[in-house]
C-alpha cells in the first residue's frame, strides 16, 4: 500500500509491516493501523523511530525502546488488558514508549506511564496506562547524549 505522509513523503508499506491496534491509541481511538518507520540501513531500532498512522497520514508519533534509556523498565500489566493481542511471550513482545520533542531539546522526554505493547508475531498492539509510579515525562536528553559520546 502507498501512503502520502506529512513527515516522510510518499512511502510504500508492505502488508506484513502493518500493526493493528484494535482499540486505537490513547487520544486517537479511530487510528487503528500503523507501521513502524526507522532507519532500515542501520538494521536496528536503537534510535527514535516513528509510529506512522495508516489511517491518518498526517499523524506519526516518535517512539523509542524504553530499555535503551531505562534498563530496569518492566511495568506490570494485567493479563486481561493484553488478551486481544494473542499469545504474548518474551520473544514476540516488543515495547515502545512515546517521545516528546519540545522546543528546548534538553527537555526531551519519554512517557513511561503509557507503554505501547506489540505482539510482533500477530502484528497486534495496544497502548495502556500502567498502575505503577512511572513518570509521564522521563527526561532522556542527557542519557542519549552520554550514550552517543560513548559510541
Amino acid at each position: 500500500m502507498k501512503l502520502e505522509t506529512r513527515l516522510f513523503g510518499e512511502i510504500e508499506i508492505a502488508e506484513e509491516k502493518k500493526i493493528h491496534f484494535p482499540d486505537g491509541i490513547i487520544g486517537f481511538p479511530d487510528c487503528k493501523d500503523f507501521t513502524l518507520i526507522y532507519d532500515e540501513e542501520k538494521g536496528n531500532r536503537k534510535n527514535i523511530c516513528w509510529l506512522q498512522s495508516l489511517d491518518e497520514a498526517v499523524f506519526a508519533l516518535p517512539v523509542l525502546d524504553p530499555l535503551l534509556i531505562k534498563e530496569d523498565y518492566n511495568p506490570a500489566v494485567e493479563e486481561a488488558l493484553l488478551h486481544a493481542l494473542g499469545n504474548l511471550t518474551e520473544e514476540n513482545t516488543f515495547i515502545l514508549v512515546t517521545v516528546t520533542v519540545p522546543e528546548e531539546i534538553e527537555e526531551l522526554s519519554v512517557n513511561l506511564k503509557a507503554p505501547i505493547i506489540i505482539n510482533v508475531d500477530e502484528r497486534k498492539a495496544c497502548q495502556l496506562i500502567v498502575e505503577e509510579d512511572y513518570p509521564v515525562k522521563y527526561k532522556i536528553y542527557e542519557l542519549l547524549k552520554a550514550r552517543k559520546a560513548g559510541e
